[in-house]
Protein backbone atom coordinates (compact mmCIF):
# COMPACT_ATOMS: atom_id res chain seq x y z
CA UNK A 1 0.00 0.00 0.00
CA UNK A 2 1.19 3.34 -1.28
CA UNK A 3 -0.17 6.95 -0.84
CA UNK A 4 -0.82 9.36 -3.50
CA UNK A 5 -1.26 13.38 -3.49
CA UNK A 6 -1.10 15.99 -5.62
CA UNK A 7 -1.73 19.85 -5.90
CA UNK A 8 -2.75 22.04 -9.21
CA UNK A 9 -2.92 25.49 -9.20
CA UNK A 10 -5.32 27.60 -11.62
CA UNK A 11 -4.06 30.97 -12.49
CA UNK A 12 -1.02 32.59 -14.60
CA UNK A 13 1.11 32.88 -11.88
CA UNK A 14 0.23 30.29 -9.26
CA UNK A 15 2.51 28.42 -7.61
CA UNK A 16 2.10 24.90 -6.37
CA UNK A 17 2.55 25.02 -2.18
CA UNK A 18 5.67 22.81 -1.59
CA UNK A 19 4.56 23.11 2.23
CA UNK A 20 1.12 22.38 1.89
CA UNK A 21 1.92 19.26 -0.18
CA UNK A 22 4.50 17.73 1.95
CA UNK A 23 1.60 18.25 4.90
CA UNK A 24 -0.81 16.02 2.66
CA UNK A 25 1.99 13.31 2.36
CA UNK A 26 2.75 13.70 6.04
CA UNK A 27 -0.87 12.72 7.26
CA UNK A 28 -0.70 9.58 5.08
CA UNK A 29 2.75 8.37 6.15
CA UNK A 30 1.03 4.90 7.54
CA UNK A 31 0.73 4.02 3.74
CA UNK A 32 4.15 4.42 2.74
CA UNK A 33 6.58 4.09 5.93
CA UNK A 34 9.45 2.97 3.90
CA UNK A 35 10.60 6.21 1.21
CA UNK A 36 8.40 9.69 -0.09
CA UNK A 37 9.41 11.82 -2.78
CA UNK A 38 8.24 15.27 -4.96
CA UNK A 39 8.05 16.74 -8.26
CA UNK A 40 7.14 20.20 -8.30
CA UNK A 41 6.21 22.24 -11.95
CA UNK A 42 5.01 25.95 -11.68
CA UNK A 43 1.62 25.48 -10.84
CA UNK A 44 1.93 21.38 -10.57
CA UNK A 45 3.56 19.42 -7.61
CA UNK A 46 2.73 15.70 -7.18
CA UNK A 47 3.98 13.70 -3.95
CA UNK A 48 3.91 9.86 -2.83
CA UNK A 49 4.80 7.61 0.24
CA UNK A 50 6.02 4.66 -0.87
CA UNK A 51 5.84 0.79 0.79
CA UNK A 52 8.48 -1.07 -1.18
CA UNK A 53 7.19 -4.19 -2.90
CA UNK A 54 8.45 -4.43 -6.13
CA UNK A 55 11.84 -3.35 -7.15
CA UNK A 56 12.94 -1.98 -4.11
CA UNK A 57 16.60 0.09 -4.97
CA UNK A 58 15.38 1.44 -7.96
CA UNK A 59 11.99 1.87 -7.40
CA UNK A 60 11.80 5.86 -6.24
CA UNK A 61 9.09 7.52 -7.16
CA UNK A 62 8.20 10.27 -8.65
CA UNK A 63 9.30 8.64 -11.63
CA UNK A 64 9.51 9.96 -15.37
CA UNK A 65 10.49 8.87 -18.47
CA UNK A 66 13.42 9.38 -20.70
CA UNK A 67 13.68 12.92 -21.47
CA UNK A 68 11.76 14.52 -18.19
CA UNK A 69 8.36 15.55 -19.95
CA UNK A 70 6.09 12.77 -18.30
CA UNK A 71 6.50 11.99 -14.42
CA UNK A 72 4.11 9.89 -12.74
CA UNK A 73 2.94 9.12 -9.09
CA UNK A 74 1.57 5.61 -8.43
CA UNK A 75 -0.11 3.55 -5.69
CA UNK A 76 -0.64 -0.20 -7.05
CA UNK A 77 0.65 -2.94 -8.69
CA UNK A 78 0.54 -3.48 -12.24
CA UNK A 79 0.65 -7.77 -12.57
CA UNK A 80 1.52 -7.88 -16.46
CA UNK A 81 3.83 -5.39 -16.77
CA UNK A 82 6.87 -7.74 -17.27
CA UNK A 83 4.89 -8.91 -20.77
CA UNK A 84 4.57 -4.74 -21.18
CA UNK A 85 8.00 -4.15 -20.44
CA UNK A 86 9.04 -6.77 -23.27
CA UNK A 87 7.08 -5.14 -26.05
CA UNK A 88 7.40 -1.23 -25.27
CA UNK A 89 11.53 -2.15 -25.24
CA UNK A 90 10.64 -3.65 -28.83
CA UNK A 91 9.27 -0.43 -29.19
CA UNK A 92 12.48 1.74 -28.64
CA UNK A 93 11.17 2.54 -24.93
CA UNK A 94 14.51 2.78 -22.74
CA UNK A 95 13.87 1.85 -18.96
CA UNK A 96 16.03 2.79 -15.78
CA UNK A 97 14.43 1.02 -13.45
CA UNK A 98 12.86 -2.54 -12.97
CA UNK A 99 9.42 -1.12 -11.00
CA UNK A 100 5.73 -1.24 -12.62
CA UNK A 101 5.73 2.54 -12.39
CA UNK A 102 7.97 3.06 -14.91
CA UNK A 103 6.10 0.41 -17.44
CA UNK A 104 3.00 3.36 -16.65
CA UNK A 105 4.92 5.83 -18.08
CA UNK A 106 6.14 4.46 -21.04
CA UNK A 107 2.29 3.28 -22.03
CA UNK A 108 1.00 6.69 -21.34
CA UNK A 109 3.75 8.18 -23.82
CA UNK A 110 2.90 5.13 -26.43
CA UNK A 111 -0.90 5.22 -26.40
CA UNK A 112 -2.25 8.27 -24.30
CA UNK A 113 -5.15 8.14 -22.12
CA UNK A 114 -5.83 4.60 -23.83
CA UNK A 115 -2.93 3.32 -21.54
CA UNK A 116 -5.13 2.04 -18.75
CA UNK A 117 -6.63 -0.52 -21.10
CA UNK A 118 -3.21 -2.53 -21.06
CA UNK A 119 -3.29 -2.80 -17.37
CA UNK A 120 -4.49 -5.62 -15.27
CA UNK A 121 -4.30 -4.89 -11.76
CA UNK A 122 -5.06 -2.82 -8.68
CA UNK A 123 -3.83 1.18 -9.16
CA UNK A 124 -4.56 4.82 -8.84
CA UNK A 125 -2.01 6.96 -10.57
CA UNK A 126 -1.65 10.45 -11.36
CA UNK A 127 0.73 11.59 -14.33
CA UNK A 128 1.45 14.70 -15.25
CA UNK A 129 2.13 16.01 -19.07
CA UNK A 130 4.60 18.61 -19.20
CA UNK A 131 4.09 19.43 -23.03
CA UNK A 132 0.89 19.09 -23.05
CA UNK A 133 0.25 20.51 -19.34
CA UNK A 134 -2.51 18.49 -18.82
CA UNK A 135 -2.89 16.32 -15.58
CA UNK A 136 -3.66 12.66 -16.30
CA UNK A 137 -5.31 10.86 -12.99
CA UNK A 138 -6.58 6.79 -13.50
CA UNK A 139 -8.26 4.33 -11.20
CA UNK A 140 -8.68 0.48 -11.37
CA UNK A 141 -11.59 -1.02 -13.11
CA UNK A 142 -13.44 -2.07 -9.63
CA UNK A 143 -11.99 0.78 -7.52
CA UNK A 144 -9.10 -1.51 -5.35
CA UNK A 145 -7.23 1.73 -4.87
CA UNK A 146 -9.05 4.76 -3.73
CA UNK A 147 -8.41 8.26 -5.52
CA UNK A 148 -9.82 11.40 -3.59
CA UNK A 149 -10.34 15.07 -5.26
CA UNK A 150 -11.64 18.28 -4.65
CA UNK A 151 -11.81 21.00 -7.49
CA UNK A 152 -12.53 24.53 -6.33
CA UNK A 153 -12.07 27.45 -8.75
CA UNK A 154 -8.84 28.34 -7.48
CA UNK A 155 -6.81 24.52 -7.70
CA UNK A 156 -7.79 20.78 -7.94
CA UNK A 157 -6.12 18.78 -5.10
CA UNK A 158 -6.06 15.01 -4.83
CA UNK A 159 -4.81 11.95 -2.41
CA UNK A 160 -5.62 8.39 -1.59
CA UNK A 161 -7.64 9.33 1.32
CA UNK A 162 -9.80 11.95 2.18
CA UNK A 163 -7.85 13.43 5.41
CA UNK A 164 -5.36 13.90 2.61
CA UNK A 165 -6.92 16.45 0.65
CA UNK A 166 -8.55 17.96 4.32
CA UNK A 167 -4.57 18.49 5.19
CA UNK A 168 -4.71 20.95 2.58
CA UNK A 169 -5.38 24.57 4.79
CA UNK A 170 -7.85 26.00 2.28
CA UNK A 171 -9.72 23.11 2.25
CA UNK A 172 -13.22 23.92 4.69
CA UNK A 173 -14.32 20.44 6.75
CA UNK A 174 -18.47 20.57 6.17
CA UNK A 175 -20.14 17.57 6.57
CA UNK A 176 -22.37 16.06 3.55
CA UNK A 177 -25.89 14.93 5.23
CA UNK A 178 -27.44 14.50 1.87
CA UNK A 179 -25.76 11.12 1.78
CA UNK A 180 -27.02 10.11 5.08
CA UNK A 181 -29.72 8.09 4.24
CA UNK A 182 -27.66 6.26 1.35
CA UNK A 183 -24.99 5.29 3.50
CA UNK A 184 -26.80 3.84 6.21
CA UNK A 185 -29.29 1.80 4.07
CA UNK A 186 -26.13 0.14 2.17
CA UNK A 187 -23.43 0.65 4.39
CA UNK A 188 -21.55 2.61 1.55
CA UNK A 189 -22.64 5.66 -1.39
CA UNK A 190 -22.47 4.22 -4.52
CA UNK A 191 -21.74 7.35 -6.78
CA UNK A 192 -18.85 10.04 -6.56
CA UNK A 193 -19.87 11.54 -3.19
CA UNK A 194 -18.49 11.90 -0.03
CA UNK A 195 -19.21 12.73 4.10
CA UNK A 196 -17.75 15.64 2.82
CA UNK A 197 -19.36 18.83 0.28
CA UNK A 198 -16.69 19.13 -2.38
CA UNK A 199 -14.46 16.28 -1.55
CA UNK A 200 -15.29 13.40 -4.55
CA UNK A 201 -14.07 10.21 -5.30
CA UNK A 202 -12.86 9.35 -9.09
CA UNK A 203 -14.96 6.56 -9.44
CA UNK A 204 -13.54 2.75 -10.64
CA UNK A 205 -12.60 2.41 -13.95
CA UNK A 206 -12.65 6.21 -14.86
CA UNK A 207 -9.94 8.75 -15.99
CA UNK A 208 -9.95 12.52 -15.19
CA UNK A 209 -7.67 15.16 -17.16
CA UNK A 210 -7.32 18.43 -16.24
CA UNK A 211 -5.30 21.93 -17.39
CA UNK A 212 -4.14 24.21 -15.21
CA UNK A 213 -6.54 26.50 -16.77
CA UNK A 214 -9.26 24.28 -14.90
CA UNK A 215 -10.69 22.71 -18.19
CA UNK A 216 -11.64 18.62 -16.83
CA UNK A 217 -12.72 15.85 -18.45
CA UNK A 218 -13.67 12.38 -16.85
CA UNK A 219 -14.16 9.63 -18.97
CA UNK A 220 -15.57 5.80 -18.00
CA UNK A 221 -12.99 3.35 -19.59
CA UNK A 222 -14.29 0.32 -18.69
CA UNK A 223 -17.73 -1.07 -17.20
CA UNK A 224 -18.66 -5.17 -17.29
CA UNK A 225 -20.63 -6.14 -19.72
CA UNK A 226 -22.87 -8.51 -18.65
CA UNK A 227 -25.04 -8.48 -22.30
CA UNK A 228 -22.39 -10.73 -24.33
CA UNK A 229 -23.80 -14.04 -25.74
CA UNK A 230 -22.09 -17.02 -24.41
CA UNK A 231 -22.36 -20.50 -24.93
CA UNK A 232 -23.71 -22.47 -22.19
CA UNK A 233 -21.27 -25.42 -21.24
CA UNK A 234 -21.79 -28.58 -18.68
CA UNK A 235 -20.74 -27.92 -14.89
CA UNK A 236 -17.04 -29.38 -14.59
CA UNK A 237 -16.02 -26.80 -17.80
CA UNK A 238 -17.05 -23.61 -15.30
CA UNK A 239 -15.30 -25.24 -12.56
CA UNK A 240 -12.14 -26.03 -14.61
CA UNK A 241 -12.17 -22.67 -16.03
CA UNK A 242 -12.86 -21.06 -12.82
CA UNK A 243 -10.09 -23.19 -10.98
CA UNK A 244 -7.85 -21.79 -13.74
CA UNK A 245 -8.71 -18.03 -13.48
CA UNK A 246 -8.51 -18.35 -9.84
CA UNK A 247 -4.88 -20.35 -9.94
CA UNK A 248 -3.80 -18.02 -12.04
CA UNK A 249 -4.57 -14.87 -10.21
CA UNK A 250 -3.01 -15.93 -7.21
CA UNK A 251 0.38 -16.57 -9.10
CA UNK A 252 0.36 -13.09 -10.45
CA UNK A 253 -0.47 -11.72 -6.98
CA UNK A 254 2.44 -13.19 -5.82
CA UNK A 255 4.68 -11.22 -7.81
CA UNK A 256 6.99 -9.29 -5.14
CA UNK A 257 10.10 -8.25 -3.73
CA UNK A 258 9.21 -8.86 -0.10
CA UNK A 259 7.98 -11.74 2.19
CA UNK A 260 4.09 -13.00 1.31
CA UNK A 261 1.11 -14.09 3.25
CA UNK A 262 -2.03 -15.30 3.52
CA UNK A 263 -5.27 -14.35 6.08
CA UNK A 264 -6.76 -17.41 6.82
CA UNK A 265 -10.16 -17.77 8.17
CA UNK A 266 -10.52 -21.23 7.73
CA UNK A 267 -13.59 -20.65 5.41
CA UNK A 268 -13.69 -22.08 1.32
CA UNK A 269 -12.15 -18.73 -0.01
CA UNK A 270 -9.41 -18.43 2.08
CA UNK A 271 -8.44 -21.71 2.26
CA UNK A 272 -8.85 -21.78 -1.44
CA UNK A 273 -6.11 -19.15 -1.80
CA UNK A 274 -3.93 -20.36 1.19
CA UNK A 275 -3.62 -23.83 -0.75
CA UNK A 276 -2.98 -22.52 -4.38
CA UNK A 277 -0.30 -20.39 -2.67
CA UNK A 278 1.19 -23.54 -0.84
CA UNK A 279 1.15 -25.81 -4.27
CA UNK A 280 2.73 -22.47 -6.34
CA UNK A 281 5.67 -21.69 -4.15
CA UNK A 282 6.08 -25.47 -3.52
CA UNK A 283 6.88 -24.75 0.32
CA UNK A 284 5.20 -23.46 3.73
CA UNK A 285 3.34 -20.31 3.27
CA UNK A 286 2.61 -17.80 6.48
CA UNK A 287 -0.66 -18.04 7.90
CA UNK A 288 -2.66 -15.43 9.72
CA UNK A 289 -5.48 -15.56 11.57
CA UNK A 290 -7.64 -13.67 13.75
CA UNK A 291 -10.50 -14.91 16.83
CA UNK A 292 -12.32 -13.59 19.39
CA UNK A 293 -12.50 -14.66 23.02
CA UNK A 294 -15.89 -15.56 22.58
CA UNK A 295 -15.40 -19.16 21.46
CA UNK A 296 -18.77 -19.67 19.69
CA UNK A 297 -18.12 -16.35 17.42
CA UNK A 298 -14.49 -17.34 16.84
CA UNK A 299 -13.13 -19.19 13.51
CA UNK A 300 -9.91 -20.14 14.83
CA UNK A 301 -10.24 -23.84 15.17
CA UNK A 302 -11.24 -23.82 11.32
CA UNK A 303 -8.23 -21.81 10.47
CA UNK A 304 -5.87 -24.46 12.85
CA UNK A 305 -7.56 -27.26 11.04
CA UNK A 306 -6.51 -26.07 7.31
CA UNK A 307 -2.64 -24.51 8.75
CA UNK A 308 -2.45 -27.80 9.68
CA UNK A 309 -3.31 -29.12 6.43
CA UNK A 310 -1.06 -27.39 4.14
CA UNK A 311 1.74 -26.94 6.95
CA UNK A 312 1.69 -23.72 6.87
CA UNK A 313 3.84 -21.31 9.45
CA UNK A 314 0.54 -20.36 11.39
CA UNK A 315 0.29 -17.26 13.38
CA UNK A 316 -2.52 -15.89 15.43
CA UNK A 317 -4.06 -13.06 17.23
CA UNK A 318 -7.66 -13.09 19.91
CA UNK A 319 -8.83 -10.13 20.70
CA UNK A 320 -10.95 -9.18 23.29
CA UNK A 321 -13.86 -6.82 23.99
CA UNK A 322 -11.74 -4.26 25.14
CA UNK A 323 -9.24 -4.12 22.44
CA UNK A 324 -12.38 -4.09 19.65
CA UNK A 325 -13.77 -0.91 21.32
CA UNK A 326 -10.49 0.79 22.07
CA UNK A 327 -9.21 0.19 18.20
CA UNK A 328 -12.38 1.99 16.69
CA UNK A 329 -11.54 6.12 17.04
CA UNK A 330 -8.18 5.03 15.15
CA UNK A 331 -10.09 2.77 13.00
CA UNK A 332 -12.51 5.73 12.17
CA UNK A 333 -9.82 8.36 11.44
CA UNK A 334 -8.23 5.69 8.85
CA UNK A 335 -11.55 5.15 7.06
CA UNK A 336 -12.39 8.79 6.80
CA UNK A 337 -16.31 7.06 7.53
CA UNK A 338 -17.90 5.55 10.02
CA UNK A 339 -17.01 1.87 10.73
CA UNK A 340 -19.74 -0.14 8.80
CA UNK A 341 -18.72 -3.86 9.12
CA UNK A 342 -17.50 -5.39 12.32
CA UNK A 343 -14.97 -7.30 10.11
CA UNK A 344 -12.54 -4.31 9.66
CA UNK A 345 -11.69 -4.09 13.43
CA UNK A 346 -10.65 -7.78 12.93
CA UNK A 347 -8.81 -7.42 9.90
CA UNK A 348 -6.83 -4.13 11.21
CA UNK A 349 -5.52 -6.79 14.35
CA UNK A 350 -4.41 -9.83 11.55
CA UNK A 351 -2.81 -6.92 9.31
CA UNK A 352 -0.37 -5.34 12.06
CA UNK A 353 0.00 -9.21 13.36
CA UNK A 354 1.02 -9.56 9.75
CA UNK A 355 3.15 -7.19 9.22
CA UNK A 356 5.87 -8.31 12.10
CA UNK A 357 6.59 -11.11 9.40
CA UNK A 358 5.45 -10.06 5.73
CA UNK A 359 4.99 -7.10 3.99
CA UNK A 360 2.25 -8.11 1.60
CA UNK A 361 -0.89 -10.30 2.03
CA UNK A 362 -3.19 -12.08 -0.19
CA UNK A 363 -7.04 -12.66 0.86
CA UNK A 364 -9.77 -14.39 0.00
CA UNK A 365 -11.85 -11.08 -0.29
CA UNK A 366 -13.90 -10.80 -3.64
CA UNK A 367 -15.59 -14.75 -4.03
CA UNK A 368 -18.90 -13.86 -2.85
CA UNK A 369 -19.52 -11.56 -5.54
CA UNK A 370 -17.77 -13.19 -7.99
CA UNK A 371 -19.56 -16.89 -7.26
CA UNK A 372 -23.13 -14.42 -6.23
CA UNK A 373 -22.15 -15.95 -2.66
CA UNK A 374 -24.19 -13.27 -0.52
CA UNK A 375 -28.09 -14.10 0.21
CA UNK A 376 -28.92 -10.80 -1.75
CA UNK A 377 -27.49 -12.23 -4.80
CA UNK A 378 -30.17 -14.74 -5.04
CA UNK A 379 -33.49 -12.97 -3.58
CA UNK A 380 -32.75 -10.40 -6.28
CA UNK A 381 -33.88 -12.15 -8.99
CA UNK A 382 -36.90 -13.43 -7.06
CA UNK A 383 -37.74 -10.37 -6.22
CA UNK A 384 -37.66 -9.13 -10.03
CA UNK A 385 -39.41 -11.85 -10.90
CA UNK A 386 -42.32 -11.58 -8.19
CA UNK A 387 -42.18 -7.44 -9.19
CA UNK A 388 -42.86 -8.76 -12.81
CA UNK A 389 -45.61 -11.46 -11.79
CA UNK A 390 -47.72 -8.61 -9.85
CA UNK A 391 -47.25 -6.27 -12.37
CA UNK A 392 -48.66 -8.46 -14.88
CA UNK A 393 -51.72 -9.40 -12.24
CA UNK A 394 -52.90 -5.63 -12.35
CA UNK A 395 -53.18 -5.40 -16.03
CA UNK A 396 -56.58 -5.54 -17.65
Amino acid sequence: MCGIAGILEFGRDARADSDALREMCRIMAHRGPDDEGFYFDGHLGIGMRRLSIVDLTTGHQPISNENGSIWIVFNGEIYNHLSLREQLIARGHAYRTHSDTETIVHLYEEYGRDCVKHLRGMFAFAIWDKNKKVLFIARDRLGIKPLYYQLSGERFLFGSEIKVVLAHANVPTQFNGGVLPEFLAFGYLSGDDTFYNGIRKLLPGHTLELTPEGETEIRQYWNLDASLAHDSLDEQSYVRSYRELLEGAVESHLMSDVPVGVFLSGGVDSSAVAALMTKIRREPVETFSVGYGEHAYSELPFARTVANHLKSVHHEIVVSEQDFFKALPLLIWHEDEPIVWPSSVSLYFVARLARERVTVVLTGEGSDETLAGYTRYAFTPLCIHAQECSLRSRVP
